[in-house]
């Protein structure tokens, strides 16, 4: 222990006799280090973000339907999809009953967003309107802020009610409740009972609390019926919910007439299947940020076995004089071992520092999602020592070979 703490005292001795000349060695690994903190920190932020962000179902939820899930990236065949037959209320109904789903929410909703209006004011053509049954509530994640959402009674008697999202809201009764006023879809008016509970935007790009909901026989009135449903199921338990896909599945495939050998001509998918794609696309990014780091780390390593190797010829009667006083090869090697990784473990600590300020300052100024995950910061740490371990052999293992008088010997 006490050997330990004496290579400690000389590294750090040594850092502190040339501390600009350190200071410029350290710089490539303070970059390499940093980046690694820094990018991790974003990309670990943004990945939950999108995570929060793309939940646009409950918990236990998964939803069927003619088109490929949002967040979907890449080529698609788009004629293909739209040659898919509609999914039909019919076959919504004809999912209910079974054994691992607890509820069906069919929906359906015009082609665009559409314009929610009264007599003073109106949004602009951005509000997704659809015609739901009760069962939309549970099945989509929505909370009731304020009154109260479709019921059974609304939807078998028809009534012309809507419950808005707090966008629309606001929009368009600032400042007071619209509960019991009348709005307008297509000319045709409603009644508001109730608005929902805020849930923010997707990325900061779209929001998701524009939108309207009605019973669908309203709907109808309005926007006529749609050949197509989307159909959200909620499993009985979130563990139930590959059981009742399974089941789902393979009763549309029924209810559709599709042969055993025949594609799904409908998809289907849930909150992790809805950022799967964006997941990857943050994993191809984190690998790119290795990439950079570790040429920066590489950089680094190179600067910290030339300062080392300048630090040994420098220091060349002081070996001489250890080496005749006693010193073994091993305490020379150590020591010089002990400086190298002093000092990039030294860059490590100042690149973490500095990559957490970044991040913290891009969330705090900027908004941007950071969230820093201490493995970046061990990650970090531990390949700057790497890197100070590695580079540092030779220059220690060449100040560990000197001959004692021939070092003695140098001016």
């Amino acid at each position: 222990m006490t050997r330990f703490l004496d290579n400690v005292a000389m590294a750090l001795g040594t850092l502190r006799a040339n501390p600009l000349r350190s200071l410029l060695t350290l710089l490539g690994i303070v970059i390499g280090a940093g980046t690694v903190v820094a990018m991790m920190s974003l990309t670990e932020g943004l990945r939950l973000k999108v995570t929060t962000d793309f939940a646009m179902l409950g918990p236990g939820t998964f939803q069927v339907q003619k088109w490929p899930a949002p967040g979907t990236f890449g080529h698609r065949d788009w004629r293909k999809y739209e040659q898919r037959r509609p999914i039909t209320r019919e076959q919504g109904e004809g999912l209910r009953g079974l054994p691992h789903v607890r509820l069906v929410s069919i929906e359906e909703y015009p082609n665009r967003p559409e314009i929610v209006a009264t007599r003073e004011k109106a949004t602009r053509r951005n509000v997704e309107v659809g015609g739901v049954l009760p069962d939309y509530l549970e099945a989509n994640g929505v909370a009731i802020a304020d009154g109260r959402f479709i019921t059974d009674g609304d939807v078998a008697l028809g009534r012309r009610v809507v419950v808005l999202g707090p966008d629309v809201a606001d929009l368009l009764f600032p400042g007071r409740s619209p509960l019991g006023e009348e709005v307008r879809l297509r000319g045709v008016p409603f009644e508001v009972i109730g608005v929902g509970q805020r849930q923010g935007s997707i990325l900061g790009l779209r929001s998701k609390d524009a939108w309207a909901m009605m019973p669908w026989p309203a709907y109808e009135v309005a926007f006529g019926r749609n050949a197509n449903n989307n159909v959200a199921l909620v499993a009985n338990t979130p563990e139930d919910m590959p059981k009742a896909i399974d089941e789902v599945v393979t009763r549309l495939r029924r209810l559709r007439g599709l042969s055993p050998g025949d594609e799904n001509d409908f998809d289907y998918y849930t909150n992790e299947s809805a950022t799967e794609t964006l997941d990857q696309l943050i994993s191809m990014i984190g690998a790119a940020t290795f990439g950079v780091c570790a040429l920066a780390l590489l950089v680094g390593g190179i600067g910290i076995m030339n300062i080392m190797l300048v630090s040994v010829t420098e220091r060349t009667r002081e070996i001489g004089v250890r080496k005749a006083l006693g010193a073994r090869r091993g305490r020379i090697l150590a020591q010089f071992l002990f400086e190298a990784v002093t000092l990039s473990a030294l860059g490590g600590l100042l690149g973490v520092l500095l990559g957490a300020g970044v991040a913290v300052g891009l969330r705090e100024v900027m908004s941007v999602p950071t969230s820093i995950p201490a493995w970046a910061v061990l990650l970090s740490l531990f390949t700057a020592c790497g890197a100070g371990l590695l580079f540092g052999i030779y220059p220690a293992a060449r100040a560990s070979r000197l001959d004692p008088v021939e070092a003695m010997r140098t001016e």
